[in-house]
């Protein structure tokens, strides 16, 4: 009897897994591109990021998957950390939804028989739909075997009954609700699910095979034991994944702290409002308890949501190049998110690099930050590495633009770099008067591409064109010039090569500084297409070195 009941209930807690697994796979496939829009347009605040967080996971029945949209978009610098804080607190209110399904429609109306039909109705749908039809039909399916493990884990659990008692648990004491808790926690560990732990806690329950207060103290344990999950999936991601994990830890360790002193008065408020519904409903009390002491943990959390962000920065300090600290490998299963990530890079790398050439330009004597410079060609390889991975991933042709966009970025970049490093070019830039205007226009060009949003307007990329054509005309007339100067002697030939060498480095970086903020702005009816723009009517393009 108790060994069919043993086998019962694993059979019916790996049918409840399965269905899980099919349905939240089937829903995060229909609810992907929506759950991204969705958080990008509503986590503005970590108060909203909670609500969107607990929302979303609600929809997609896993805190995981909107755990992992909200680092993701943390890599990929469309969140801030301590919003992303928001979004992973309100998945753990989420969650819970799980045991209220399963409490009110699995064990109080007993529906596994019920949706057996369901389960060939999302089969066929799956076999004969495509694309939409499809996902619809794995998520029926496991929406119906969710229950039905449900039903044949309640069948094996009422064997249990006179067999396995609450006094086989460690007593409702101090002592022993803090063995329960461990309980909880090993048990989510083994599952890798909270919601496996709580569903087979409420199942026992209903069974009387363990007292309420024995399961609120498990569910306490699986809540804290689900960090894990993060914890590991955190493991050779990023710095942003590593504290976004740590903090899901701290957080929900202190939650459970929080939980373990509120259950004897919850459960006695319980008893003063509701009398007799600890007897009568213990799943409902169960699953309500769990859902009240993440409610409270949010609420307490989130007006310091910014206090504990800076704590984990402190505690997870950033190391490796800062300009990269966006290209995370992670992010690499969606190439439209790992290329917001690039472009956010590029612009980092391009205002860091600028500011070393306006420190050239207006004070040549100065020495170069060779711990910014080195930065910078060392993130310049990375991102023509991480866009190397991202070409091999392309589902679809719609980030093609972007992804070829980025790849003129960085080579504009690669040779501004060259240049910088060239330090006897600018040391005549103060020294000529006519070098000295160039070098002032060039600086105006910087002006208007450094510290601009993302992406660039394109109306300043118009004016940094228009500058660009202005340096153009002057170096050829400075060039004239100089010429002339040479030939009446009043210049040597080395000092005549230098200075117009110096000229045409200038126009060439003016250029590529245009190039750049095209390629990062948002092109529109407004704005010329790459074939059409020229730098001046009549003429071709020079070579880009």
């Amino acid at each position: 009897m108790i060994i069919t009941g043993v086998v019962q209930a694993l059979g019916g807690l790996g049918l409840f897994l399965f269905g899980m697994v099919i349905m939240t796979g089937a829903l995060r496939s229909l609810a992907d591109e929506k759950l991204r829009k969705l958080l990008a347009l509503t986590v503005d605040s970590p108060s909203k990021g909670a609500i969107t967080g607990a929302l979303s996971t609600a929809v997609l029945q896993s805190s995981s998957a909107t755990t992992v949209a909200a680092v993701g978009f943390v890599g990929a610098g469309l969140l801030t950390f301590p919003e992303s804080l928001g979004v992973i607190f309100g998945a753990n209110i989420g969650t819970t939804l799980t045991g209220w399904l399963v409490a009110l429609l699995g064990l109080k109306l007993s529906l596994g028989q019920m949706l057996l039909p369901l389960i060939l109705v999302g089969v066929l749908l799956q076999m004969t739909g495509r694309n939409r039809l499809e996902q619809i039909g794995l998520a029926v399916s496991g929406f119906g075997l969710i229950f039905v493990g449900i039903g044949v884990l309640q069948e094996g659990m009422s064997g249990f009954q006179g067999w396995v008692t609450p006094e086989h648990f460690p007593p409702d004491t101090m002592l022993g609700r803090m063995l329960l808790v461990f309980i909880g926690i090993v048990i989510t560990l083994i599952t890798q699910s909270s919601s496996a732990g709580v569903t087979t806690a409420l199942v026992a329950v209903h069974a009387d095979a363990i007292s309420l207060n024995q399961a609120a103290a498990m569910v306490i344990g699986m809540d804290v034991g689900t960090t894990a999950t993060a914890a590991f999936a955190t493991i050779g991601g990023n710095v942003n994944a590593r504290r976004t994990g740590f903090a899901h830890v701290i957080y929900n360790t202190l939650t459970g702290l929080g939980a373990f002193v509120l259950l004897s008065p919850y459960m006695t408020l319980v008893e003063t409002l509701l009398p007799g519904a600890r007897l009568t409903d213990p799943e409902l009390v169960l699953v309500g308890f769990h859902t009240f002491f993440n409610i409270i943990g949010v609420l307490v959390v989130l007006p310091f949501t910014h206090q504990f962000a800076n704590m984990i920065i402190r505690l997870i300090p950033e190391h490796g190049n800062p300009l990269t600290k966006q290209l995370d490998h992670s992010l690499l299963t969606n190439p439209t998110i790992a290329l917001a990530a690039v472009r956010d890079t590029l612009a980092e790398v391009t205002n860091t690099l600028l500011g070393e050439l306006r420190c050239r330009l207006r004070d040549p004597a100065t020495a170069p930050d060779l711990r910014h410079m080195n930065n910078v060609t060392d993130a310049i390889k990375q991102v023509g590495s991480y866009l190397q991975e991202i070409s091999t991933r392309f589902q679809s042709s719609p980030p093609v633009q972007d992804y070829l966009a980025y790849l003129h970025v960085l080579d504009h970049l690669r040779r501004i770099d060259i240049r910088v490093r060239n330090e006897k070019r600018f040391r005549l830039c103060r020294v000529d008067a006519e070098l000295s205007a160039m070098s002032e226009k060039l600086l105006s060009a910087i002006e208007q591409l450094s510290e601009t949003e993302s992406p660039i307007p394109t109306q300043r990329a118009g004016i940094i064109h228009s500058i660009s054509v202005s340096l153009k005309t002057t170096m050829k007339e400075y060039r004239s010039h100089v010429v002339e100067e040479t030939s009446k002697g009043r210049l040597s030939t080395a000092k005549a090569i230098r200075r117009m060498d110096t000229a045409r480095s200038l126009r060439r970086i003016g250029y590529h500084i245009w190039r750049i903020s095209y390629h990062l702005s948002k092109p529109d009816a407004d704005q010329p297409s790459t074939e059409s723009v020229r730098e001046a009517p009549g003429t071709t393009t020079e070579s880009t070195d």
